[in-house]
């Protein structure tokens, strides 16, 4: 017998490269598209309601943000926030949600019993702006906050985004190897300096100031403000594997758990001092939402 198949929990109508989970709100935020190609599939950030239901994650979709002619790419999450990296921009977007008064218990118990997925000819018609709220009794807004470039390479892309641990600042990396730090919600510049020769592969800022950054170059660095602290090199201080090209791949604020994801859709979780595997998956990414939820 094969391996039996984890339910779905959500299907996005397009290519998604971005999640993060509100555990507070039970939301779980998901972005990505079709790009500036007309090829017909829209680029959206979609909100969703996590819920347990009869013992199963179930996921319910609160609210579609169309983001016009650019893919979301990478996202980071702060309170009601949402720093979203589109092309060579970083696009900051405040989200609210309100429970209309006078929506009864029966009313909330039959929303809860529709399922992961809107049913067929039951969402409404698409408002001219994009933006479609999707479970009656519920408004929920986005407003576009502040905007900025970040990266400024031939090809220019942002490839990571985070926050620092109160939320004032906001730290992004693309392919032209710079580290640039923006004050919240201003996004106003307030450090750039190069950290890698190539592509900035992620990023992390900690609670004493310190910023560690991966990249391209097979080098791992800890920085304070735009001075190198110190520094890991693949080739000089990682394993030795012939004729295999690794390098650092991401930061983890904890350091508690890895995860791997493969092009072969296999998910797998580690404890991260031992590498002893704690969680195997072979389809998509739904019993990683459970673990974090």
């Amino acid at each position: 017998m094969g391996r039996r198949r984890t339910p779905e929990l959500y299907r996005a109508p397009f290519p998604l490269y971005a999640l993060r989970v509100d555990p507070s709100a039970g939301l779980l935020i998901a972005a990505g598209g079709g790009g500036a190609a007309k090829t017909g599939i829209k680029n959206g950030v979609h909100f969703l309601q996590l819920e347990q239901i009869n013992g199963r994650l179930s996921a319910s979709l609160l609210h579609s943000h169309d983001t016009e002619t650019r893919a979301t790419m990478n996202l980071a999450l702060a309170g009601n926030i949402l720093a979203a990296g589109q092309d060579a921009h970083c696009q900051l977007l405040r989200f609210q949600i309100h429970q209309q008064k006078g929506k009864n218990k029966a009313e909330k118990a039959g929303s809860k019993e529709q399922g992961p997925r809107q049913r067929k000819g039951a969402a409404p018609a698409e408002k001219k702006s994009g933006a479609e709220t999707h479970q009656e009794g519920v408004e929920f807004s986005v407003e576009n906050l502040h905007e900025v470039q970040t990266d400024f390479s031939r090809d220019p892309l942002q490839k990571v985004v985070c926050f620092n641990h109160d939320n004032t600042l906001l730290a992004t990396g693309g392919t032209d190897g710079c580290v640039r730090v923006w004050k919240v919600p201003t996004l106003e510049k307030v450090l750039e300096f190069k950290a890698h020769e190539g592509e900035i592969e992620d990023l992390a800022l900690g609670p004493d100031g310190k910023l560690v950054t991966v990249g391209w170059d097979l080098k791992a660095s800890v920085w304070q403000k735009d001075q190198l602290v110190t520094q890991l090199h693949w080739q000089e201080n990682g394993p030795t594997f012939s004729n295999t090209p690794y390098r650092y791949q991401a930061c983890s604020e904890s350091g508690t758990f890895l995860g791997l994801g493969t092009v072969t859709g296999s998910v797998a979780i580690y404890i991260a001092f031992s590498l002893q595997e704690v969680l195997l998956c072979g389809c998509c990414c739904c019993c990683v939402l459970g673990l974090l939820l």
